[in-house]
């Protein structure tokens, strides 16, 4: 799954949507995709400024209704407020239809997309979200999925160093980092983070414990479905076999 892409500005939805039945094919149909309103620093380069977040959302709704119908293999006209296809076709469609995840914040996102959707994507562990897209879903059940940042080392004190040099950006949330258009943005608003804030979100050190003790936050919400991302390019190697051996083992005890 790739959590997520923004197809309304930098991607056209018609391409996104091939992409995404090739890797559904060549994937033996593993795919999910995942699709988000998408954030300033990837979106403002080519967008003739930064919309607000309601006509994020709107492009969003219109990509999604282009994707879906690419999707049931039809040739696809589509003329939007935002965005436009022209006789568009998918020739080689896998065998099982690609889901569609859909990253929300609050009801209004859960409101918009949960009747287009397929699975949930969100990063806090609140299940008044959880309970939102169940509401306005059309499904009578449907995957919840978070992602979870760990900081893995055998040295606690690097590992937390780490964390805060390379993930401080997150702890502001999703609607502040939206809206920063650059990595110095991202810095400014990062810049009284200190390193036990980052410590007391993102699980850090080999302790296993700690890994399902924040797991168990996102379960608890309702989620169904856990990314585990290893903080950095270092010890990926310690954090997968420890993953392997240990960390999901325990959370599918959860």
């Amino acid at each position: 799954m790739k959590y997520v892409t923004s197809p309304t500005f930098r991607y056209h939805p018609a391409v996104v949507a091939q992409q995404a039945a090739t890797l559904q094919i060549i994937s033996g149909n593993r795919f999910t995709l995942g699709l988000g309103s998408g954030e300033a620093l990837n979106e403002h380069i080519v967008a003739t400024g930064w919309p607000g977040a309601n006509v994020r959302q709107a492009r969003l709704v219109e990509a999604v209704e282009i994707i879906s119908a690419l999707f049931d293999g039809k040739s696809v006209s589509y003329q939007g407020e935002h965005l436009q296809v022209d006789s568009a076709r998918l020739w080689d469609l896998p065998e099982v239809r690609v889901p569609i995840g859909i990253a929300v914040s609050g009801q209004q996102s859960c409101e918009l997309f949960g009747p287009l959707g397929q699975v949930m994507v969100g990063i806090d562990p609140e299940p008044e979200l959880t309970a939102m897209w169940d509401r306005y879903s059309t499904r009578s059940s449907s995957r919840k999925v978070a992602q979870l940042p760990v900081s893995w080392d055998s040295n606690v004190e690097a590992a937390t160093e780490r964390a805060h040099a390379l993930f401080r950006w997150s702890l502001p949330g999703w609607k502040v980092n939206a809206e920063l258009p650059s990595p110095a943005a991202f810095s400014s608003a990062a810049d009284y983070t200190r390193p036990e804030d980052v410590a007391g979100v993102i699980p850090c050190g080999d302790d296993v414990g700690a890994v399902v003790a924040a797991a168990k936050k996102f379960f608890d919400a309702g989620y169904t479905d856990l990314a585990l991302v290893q903080v950095g390019p270092d010890h990926q190697s310690s954090f997968l076999s420890a993953a392997t051996a240990e960390i999901l083992p325990a959370l599918r005890g959860l």
